[in-house]
């Protein structure tokens, strides 16, 4: 991983999101603040805007300054939880001179940890984290076991996939959904959404690749 493909990744997420507007906007309206697509959006503008600045930094202090930026530019809940996801990610990179698919996993999960403190939440609660926990340990259990980068962006798609429907059944117990109780059940999280998202839009270029 270097500043080139994180910037690459950061537009295949902008533009991943914004072509799911209307999906993260009605799933939102239902259940949520009615928010989080914008959030979501100027989250993604200000990563795009930093691109010339992440340009000669290492990977680790670049996902560091996005996360900065992240925490000074989107409102609501999101902002401080992937600020504190692209954070942690660059404090477990710090630690490695070269940057192996091992590294990246355990980088990604520490990111997870990282909203999961934050947030004071875990996977079952109708969040993101019911996207982001099983693809992390999907991708540490992959990445441990040798499988190639095809291999695991291809599963971590389907596990993505696979936890955003999971949300649909789920009593929520975090955010405005908490408040509807029983009403809440049969949709889907938007914030989930949003996750499966950005990890469908970095997965498919690695099997673009």
């Amino acid at each position: 991983m270097d500043t080139n493909s994180i910037n690459c990744c950061a537009s295949a997420i902008r533009e991943a999101i914004v072509a799911h507007e209307a999906d993260i906007e009605c799933l939102d309206r239902e259940i949520g603040d009615g928010d989080h697509y914008i959030n979501m959006k100027r989250g993604c503008e200000a990563i795009a805007g930093l691109a010339n600045e992440l340009n000669g930094l290492d990977a680790p202090d670049a996902l560091n300054k996005i996360g900065m930026k992240l925490l000074s530019t989107i409102g609501g809940a999101s902002g401080p939880l992937f600020a504190s996801f692209f954070m942690a990610m660059g404090k477990s990179l710090k630690t490695s001179e070269t940057i192996s698919i091992n590294h990246l996993a355990a980088a990604f999960d520490a990111g997870v940890q990282a909203i999961m403190q934050r947030g004071k939440a875990q996977a079952g609660e109708k969040t993101m984290l019911d996207v982001l926990v099983p693809v992390a340990q999907t991708f540490k259990h992959m990445a441990e076991q040798g499988h190639t980068r095809p291999e695991i962006a291809a599963a971590l798609k389907k596990t993505a996939s696979e936890g955003l429907e999971s949300t649909r059944n789920m009593l929520a117990t975090k955010g405005r959904a908490a408040g509807l109780g029983e009403r809440a059940i049969g949709h889907l999280d938007a914030g989930a959404k949003s996750c499966q998202v950005m990890i469908h839009a970095v997965c498919d270029l690695v099997l673009a690749g």
